[in-house]
C-alpha cells in the first residue's frame, strides 16, 4: 500500500510513529553510550580484571559492538512494525471514512436518502456514522415535508386562485360588476387561501418537531367545557344535539390547552358538518387503565367506509367525499389534529361501523394523576332534567 503525501492519514500515522521510534532510539543510544559502558567497566574491575588490560579492552569493545548491533536490529524492527501498524490502521480507517465521505458528498449533491451502513471501525467512527444517519434522517424528513407542502399548496390553491382570476378578469372587462354576491365569492376564496396556508404551515411545523407547546396542568373536564361552550350555538343553529359526558376519574392532564382546544374544535366541527338535523354528537371522557384519559367525539352522522379509515388523517385525502374540504374544511384539519395529539405524547384514532352509522374520533392523552374532576374542576354536574354526568346543548 502506497503512502499518501504529507497531510494524508497514512503519512500522518507513519510520521507520528517514526517520531516515537526516534525518541525511544535516542534514549536507548544515550543510555548505551554514556551510562552502560561505565557500569559494565565497574563490574569488570569488581570481577578482578586489571584496569586497561588487553582482556578488559576486548570485553568492553565486545559490549559496545553488541550494543550497536542490538540498537540497529531494534531500529529496523521498530521501523518495520511502524510501517505495518500504519498500513493496518490506515486500511481499517480509510475504508469506513471513505464510505462516510461518499455519503456526505452524495447528500451535498441532493441525495437525501444517503446513509452509512454499520462500519465496525471502532466506537468513535461508529458514533460519527450514527450521528450522520440521524442528521440525514432529519434532513430527509424536512425536505420531504417541504416538497409535500409545496405540492399541496400548488394543488389546493389552484381552485380558489382560478376563481379569483376569473372574477378579476370579469370585473376588468365589465362582464360583471362589484356587488354583494361578487364580494361574498371573493371573500370566501380569499379566506380559504389564508386558512389553507396557515393550516399547511401548522402541520409542517408539527411534523418537523418545531411546534412549541405551552403546557399547563388542568382537569380534563375543563377542556370539554370550553370546547362545548364554543360550539353550542353552532349546534343549536343546525338542530343537532350536543351532549357532554364526564368521567369523574378522568384526572388532570399537562397539555397546551389552546392546542387541545384546537383538536376538539376540529373534531366537533367535523362531526357537526356530517350530522343531519335532529342528530346527536356526544363529547365524552373516560379514564384509561394506564394513567391515560380518552376524549371521544361520537356522531350519528354519515359515517365512514372501512376503505377510507386508514387514510382519513392524510393530507387532502379525497376518498371520502362526505368529509372533504368542499363541505367547509381546509382538507387537513384531521391531519393537524393528529400531529398535535402526537406532539402531546397521545394518539388520535377514528372508527366507524360504516356509511350511515356515524363515526367516533378518540383522542388519548397521558394524565398526571387520577383524581375526580367535574366541569371546570368542580366535580361532575348536570343540567336540569338530564342524566347525572351529562350536559346537553343544541
Amino acid at each position: 500500500m502506497s503512502l499518501r503525501p504529507s497531510g494524508g492519514l497514512a503519512a500522518r500515522f507513519f510520521t507520528a510513529q517514526v517520531f516515537v521510534v526516534a525518541a525511544s532510539l535516542a534514549a536507548a543510544v544515550l543510555v548505551a553510550s554514556w551510562v552502560g559502558p561505565q557500569i559494565f567497566h565497574d563490574h569488570l574491575v569488581m570481577a578482578g580484571l586489571v584496569e586497561h588490560s588487553t582482556e578488559m579492552l576486548h570485553v568492553e569493545q565486545a559490549y559496545r559492538d553488541t550494543g550497536l548491533v542490538t540498537l540497529a536490529a531494534a531500529l529496523g524492527t521498530a521501523l518495520a512494525c511502524t510501517l505495518a501498524v500504519t498500513v493496518f490502521l490506515t486500511r481499517r480507517l480509510r475504508q469506513p471514512l471513505g464510505t462516510l465521505t461518499q455519503a456526505v458528498k452524495a447528500m451535498a449533491r441532493g441525495r437525501d436518502d444517503s446513509r452509512v451502513p454499520e462500519l465496525g471501525a471502532g466506537t468513535e467512527v461508529d458514533e460519527l456514522a450514527e450521528a450522520f444517519n440521524t442528521m440525514a434522517d432529519r434532513l430527509e424528513r424536512t425536505e420531504h415535508t417541504r416538497r409535500r407542502m409545496l405540492s399541496d399548496l400548488a394543488h389546493e390553491m389552484r381552485t380558489p386562485v382560478s376563481v379569483l382570476t376569473v372574477y378579476v378578469d370579469a370585473l376588468q372587462d365589465g362582464v360583471t360588476h362589484w356587488d354583494e354576491a361578487t364580494s361574498q365569492v371573493m371573500d370566501e376564496h380569499l379566506r380559504r387561501l389564508t386558512r389553507l396556508v396557515e393550516d399547511i404551515n401548522e402541520v409542517s411545523r408539527a411534523e418537523e418537531g418545531r411546534l412549541d407547546l405551552d403546557r399547563t396542568e388542568g382537569p380534563v373536564a375543563g377542556l370539554l367545557d370550553t370546547a362545548a361552550d364554543t360550539h353550542r350555538e353552532a349546534f343549536a343553529a343546525q338542530g343537532v344535539t350536543l351532549q357532554v359526558r364526564y368521567d369523574p376519574a378522568a384526572g388532570v392532564v399537562d397539555v397546551d390547552r389552546q392546542r387541545i382546544g384546537q383538536i376538539l374544535s376540529n373534531l366537533l366541527t367535523n362531526a357537526l358538518r356530517h350530522t343531519p338535523p335532529a342528530g346527536t354528537v356526544t363529547l365524552s371522557t373516560c379514564a384509561g387503565p394506564r394513567r391515560q384519559v380518552t376524549i371521544s367525539v361520537e356522531d350519528s352522522g354519515s359515517g365512514i367506509g372501512a376503505e377510507h379509515l386508514p387514510h382519513l388523517f392524510e393530507r387532502f385525502y379525497r376518498g371520502d367525499t362526505a368529509r372533504d374540504r368542499d363541505h367547509g374544511g381546509s382538507g387537513i384539519g384531521l391531519t393537524i389534529s393528529r400531529v398535535l395529539a402526537e406532539a402531546h405524547g397521545g394518539t388520535l384514532t377514528a372508527t366507524s361501523p360504516g356509511p350511515g352509522h356515524g363515526a367516533v374520533f378518540t383522542l388519548e392523552l397521558p394524565t398526571r394523576e387520577k383524581t375526580g374532576a367535574g366541569p371546570k374542576g368542580l366535580g361532575p354536574t348536570a343540567l336540569p332534567n338530564t342524566p347525572q354526568g351529562y350536559r346537553t346543548g343544541g
